[in-house]
This record gives structure tokens, sequence and C-alpha cells, in this order.
């Protein structure tokens, strides 16, 4: 299962990590969220050790949707060192965002 990221966990979980972490912007209400949800926990398995692979409900988290400019759900971000290195809005096949982590190891 993905990692449930909130603003007062986001910088530890995801800036200061030593890994590549992925980010899955999302809300219970949107439909394509709910498409991508499975395939972020699939993610989260796969990569356990390797990757941090998170969600970040934008309902009851703002603050870090807003700086990243998240105005589209889904919106799934890879993070390398603090910086973002991908960034993939709406939704993509897994190989999508398996290419994505792949690349940011």
């Amino acid at each position: 299962m993905a990692l449930e990221i909130t603003d007062a966990t986001f910088e530890e979980v995801v800036l200061n990590s030593d890994k590549p972490v992925v980010v899955d912007f999302w809300a219970a209400w949107c439909g394509p969220c709910r498409m991508v949800g499975p395939i972020i926990d699939e993610l989260a398995t796969e990569y356990e050790g390797k990757a941090v692979v998170g969600k970040v409900d934008v309902d009851n988290n703002q603050q870090f949707a807003a700086k990243y400019g998240v105005r589209n759900i889904p919106t799934v971000l890879v993070f390398k060192g603090g910086e973002i290195v991908n960034r993939q809005v709406g939704v993509a096949p897994k190989n999508v965002y398996a290419e994505a982590i792949d690349a940011a190891m």
C-alpha cells in the first residue's frame, strides 16, 4: 500500500528522502484518481525498499499541492533529492510511472 502523506509529513517523507519518491495527488471524489490508485499501490509494493511511493489527499492537504502547481488530479510527481524530476497529469499506464521511477534511481 502507498504511504499516506500529509502536509505535516511531506517535507520529512518526500523532500528529505534519500530514495526517489512518487507522490500521487488525488481526491476521493475524483473518478480518474480511483483508476490510478491501484496502480500506485502496486508500485509501492514492487518498489518497496528502492523508492518511496505515497499519496496526498488534496482535499485535506493543500499546502504542497499549491506549492507544486497541482491544478488537475490525478497528478503524479516523482522527486529525487527534493526536486521534481517527472510530472504526469491524468491517468497513464503503469509502465509510464515505472519508467519515471526507474529514471530517477
